[in-house]
């Protein structure tokens, strides 16, 4: 029993540090990885959109796996649905 205890009592400060990285790291990113997804599937057109690489457009069309986003001056360029990284809100 006794060499129990001391085993345990050394593994402890690991046991610790995964607990800790898992609350702190891993589990606030797959929040958001799940905010992100959920944001992106629920895309409608007339969004006001920002993709990944900073682009400012209004979605125009949705297709399953691709968004037609409307620019400046009216250009359309089509992106991936992954490339919108924010919709934008009039707060």
């Amino acid at each position: 029993m006794g060499d129990i205890g001391q085993l345990l009592a050394g593994l402890s400060p690991i046991i610790l540090m995964v607990v800790v990285f898992y609350l702190f790291l891993i589990r606030p990113q797959q929040k958001r990885q799940k905010q992100v997804s959920n944001m992106q599937s629920n895309l409608q057109k007339g969004d006001a959109v920002v993709t990944i690489g900073g682009l400012h457009g209004t979605v125009e069309a949705i297709d399953e796996d691709v968004v037609v986003i409307k620019a400046s001056e009216g250009h359309n360029l089509r992106y991936d649905r992954s490339a919108i990284r924010t919709v934008k809100t009039d707060a």
